[in-house]
């Protein structure tokens, strides 16, 4: 009999998880965090960010929360998940797996996912500079890489050189504004044009490739992108040029 009221309470437990207001369970979370000390003022304030980026500070006493409004409406297990991870960094302490794991599968689902991508569309800002640099134009070399490599097949996105000449970041595609943006260190004289085609072409390969989602893995970079990859000529010798770079 004990057993058996042992479950109920634990069923009990946890079900009232899902009637908890998103203040209350941040409130929660934080005495689990630090159960010596007296909770705060809890604010939640749902921002229409351009992504999932969400903030967490104390001040004034209080605990005040800047969440995308990608999870408002999201189940009270996310928002769980969503208050360990931002109290968790706060606090400078180890986020549980269980709790990443939950909330990287939310942001996982197809359903999700869309989302986020209309939102990006919608509200994010994308600089475009336009193919023509000071030294090459990267319509006419998108169209010479697309005969070559891919049988002239792939749709040309929007093209543009970044706005400083990044090093960090050599070259990216944007699937949310169909763009593929090339740093401008490559638009030199000096710059080996070698490792220009290979930076686009390997941009391109997003385009034949898309990105992986299973479960709370997200694979940029497939097995069968990764073997397309090694078909460019020199490719080895291209890798090593952005090495030096």
């Amino acid at each position: 009999m004990q057993e058996r009221d042992a479950g109920f309470a634990l069923v009990g437990l946890e079900s009232s998880l899902f009637f908890e207001s998103p203040e209350e369970i941040y409130a929660r979370v934080f005495q689990e965090l630090k159960p010596r000390a007296k909770a705060p003022r809890i604010r939640v304030e749902y921002c229409r960010f351009a992504n999932a980026d969400c903030f967490v500070r104390l001040e004034d006493g209080g605990l005040h929360l800047r969440v995308s409004d990608l999870f408002q409406g999201a189940p009270a297990p996310v928002v769980e998940a969503l208050a360990h991870i931002l109290l968790c960094k706060l606090f400078r302490r180890e986020v549980p797996k269980t709790f990443a794991r939950r909330y990287k599968m939310y942001l996982n689902r197809k359903e999700v996912r869309r989302q986020a991508h209309l939102v990006r569309q919608i509200r994010g800002r994308k600089f475009l500079s336009g193919p023509q640099g000071a030294h090459h134009n990267l319509d006419e070399l998108f169209d010479r890489l697309n005969i070559t490599y891919f049988d002239g097949l792939l749709g040309r996105p929007s093209l543009g050189w970044s706005r400083g000449a990044s090093r960090a970041m050599l070259g990216h595609f944007d699937p949310s504004h169909n763009a593929i943006i090339i740093s401008r260190v490559f638009d030199t004289e000096t710059a080996p044009a070698l490792a220009l085609e290979y930076v686009m072409f390997h941009e391109m390969l997003h385009l034949r490739h898309p990105v992986d989602h299973a479960g709370v893995r997200r694979r940029v970079h497939t097995r069968e992108f990764r073997e397309a990859e090694k078909n460019f000529p020199h490719y080895k010798e291209a890798k090593e040029l952005l090495k030096r770079i």
